[in-house]
């Protein structure tokens, strides 16, 4: 008897997903544990894709599929899910949509892989990026699919673009008439609270296209349900979601089992996600926010920054962070080649770290302490915050606790509206 690779890469598809759903089954204690590189979980998290996969992608029976997917898109053995669907005959994947950054990750920000054949499969690669409404529906016509499935992982922080990229795709998908998929995976952060100040629609983006606050605490499918309900209202996708099983909200990423791959270039580790939703405020600034270095968002820095600013930070005795004064120069980005200083933000208690908080405070300080502190002159920082206060109270001298009191009547709604569409504990 001979095997094709088609079918042998098919049944291992059937393996992994099964292996999956033995290791979801019965007390945490009795799965195996994952190594020290996956943060000692327990593997009893089973993504939206092992659930589908698990059920023969019976789901998607009968449809031609499209994939919106990058390198995150990925099995518990660490197998990408386009890799995997391909050969198995139970589900007809006809094309795949590439993000910022690309389908398989070799864009750098701001970056995508444009339109190709994948080398791996011989599948259609359309590119998605900065394409919205008609012109992202006629790219999914185009394609001939008649189902889209969502699969990469997100950072919790509204201006990280693959959540406007979902937008995007639902709004795009009810347009040409396509059905649309979101697989879910954890927020790497937690999704116990809704923090930071919420978007004035005035200001959207591809950073922020809608009212939602800095950092979300919500999974990819609740912010399908959300966006499609408050947002697409008038004409909503024809929306299907696949939950995680195993997932609570007060969990990091690194107790869920789960392998991390990059999902974006400067987002190497879930600690970087950790900060990242207050410290990208410095993309706002003439300072680094550590882009070229190997601990990007948590070095902090320009030329003429010194001891200083960690000081005043530390004066403020923030809940669960220290900061360390750091010189470092980057490779890339702001200040390339160049020996900067500034601070190391180091999380000690990632229970009581509030990244926002800690993020405004760090403007704050550092326009207190260094001379040279400047916003962007295309005053990027207001497509950060989503409004012109954070800036505007700063410059006028506010102190932390100001500019995040005046965030809190915006907020404590949008807390209401994000409720309703929670699918976890």
């Amino acid at each position: 008897m001979s095997l094709s690779r088609r079918g042998l890469l098919a049944a291992g598809g059937a393996v992994g997903a099964l292996a999956a759903t033995a290791a979801s089954a019965g007390p945490a204690a009795a799965r195996p544990a994952h190594g020290k590189g996956h943060g000692g979980g327990h593997g009893r998290v089973r993504t939206g894709f092992d659930r589908l996969a698990a059920d023969g992608y019976a789901l998607l029976k009968g449809q031609r599929v499209g994939v919106v997917t990058n390198p995150t898109g990925i099995t518990s053995d660490v197998r990408h899910i386009v890799d995997v669907m391909h050969p198995d005959d139970r589900v007809d994947l006809t094309a795949v949509f590439g993000p910022e950054h690309g389908f398989r990750g070799t864009a750098q920000a701001g970056g995508s892989e444009g339109r190709y054949d994948d080398p791996a499969t011989g599948l259609p690669v359309y590119d998605t990026y900065l394409k919205s409404g008609q012109a992202l529906a006629d790219v999914f016509t185009a394609s001939g699919v008649d189902t889209i499935v969502f699969d990469i992982q997100d950072a919790g922080a509204r201006f990280y673009t693959y959540i406007w990229t979902l937008y995007d795709c639902l709004e795009a998908a009810a347009l040409a008439g396509k059905k649309f998929v979101v697989l879910d995976r954890p927020n790497p952060v937690t999704g116990r609270a809704a923090l930071g100040p919420v978007l004035d629609p005035a200001f959207g983006t591809f950073v922020g296209r809608r009212e939602i606050s800095q950092a979300h605490g919500m999974t990819v499918t609740e912010l399908a349900l959300l966006f499609n309900g408050e947002f697409l209202a008038d004409r909503p996708a024809e929306l299907e979601i696949v939950k995680m099983s195993g997932w609570s909200r007060s969990d990091f990423f690194d107790g869920t089992g789960l392998p991390w791959v990059p999902p974006s270039p400067n987002m190497p580790t879930p600690e970087t996600a950790l900060v990242y939703s207050g410290t990208c405020l410095f993309e706002g600034t003439n300072l680094s926010e550590g882009r070229g270095t190997t601990r990007p968002f948590e070095l902090l820095g320009a030329e003429g920054v010194d001891h200083t600013w960690a000081a005043a930070a530390n004066a403020l005795d923030l809940p669960g962070v220290a900061f360390r004064e750091a010189y470092f120069a980057p490779t890339f980005s702001k200040f390339q080649g160049k020996t900067v200083g500034g601070v190391q933000v180091h999380v000690q208690d990632r229970e009581v770290f509030d990244p926002v908080r800690t993020g405004i405070a760090l403007l704050v300080t550092a326009k207190q302490s260094w001379s040279g502190f400047a916003w962007r002159p295309d005053n990027w920082i207001d497509k950060l915050t989503g409004n012109t206060r954070v800036r505007t109270m700063i410059d006028a001298g506010a102190d932390t606790d100001e500019v995040v009191g005046a965030w809190a009547d915006d907020l404590a709604a949008f807390r209401a509206v994000r409720k309703r569409y929670l699918q976890y504990r």
